[in-house]
């Protein structure tokens, strides 16, 4: 797992990209045309960072060694499988087919964290409420 831990502003930018099918605090996917045509664009001379960049990542936010490694990775796969393996999920695949489902819950992930945060924040209104009317009724009193 990668030690980059991205913010909710470097979040929201890397949802922005249209290369981007998914973003945690700690990782990214990309869709699967972006991984084909990175792949393609590498075997053709280019390298990571040029890739990344052109197709509008800030390598100072995904880091340069994530874009080379997940190349590195999708080369291997791209070699392994072709272009069906960089189209589909294959994490946690066997020989047997399998595999875990694909998650598609990052709206639902999403939209309880938002409630999570505008609730603990609505309580820190309130305490922030309570303490400025203390402070207040302590001057009033001195």
């Amino acid at each position: 797992m990668s030690k980059i831990i991205f913010n909710e502003h470097q979040i929201r930018q890397l949802e922005l990209n249209p290369n981007v099918a998914s973003v945690s605090d700690r990782s990214i996917q990309y869709t699967g045309d972006f991984k084909v045509r990175a792949v393609l664009e590498n075997q053709e001379g280019k390298g990571p960072s040029q890739i990344f960049e052109e197709a509008g990542f800030d390598l100072t936010v995904i880091g340069r060694v994530k874009a080379k490694s997940a190349l590195e990775r999708w080369r291997k796969t791209y070699q392994t499988y072709g272009t069906e393996g960089l189209l589909t999920e294959r994490r946690g695949k066997s020989n047997a087919g399998g595999g875990r489902p694909k998650q598609d819950d990052s709206l639902e992930r999403r939209l309880a964290k938002a409630e999570a945060r505008i609730k603990y924040l609505t309580a820190e209104n309130e305490l922030l409420k309570k303490l400025e009317e203390l402070e207040g009724r302590a001057k009033r009193t001195d």
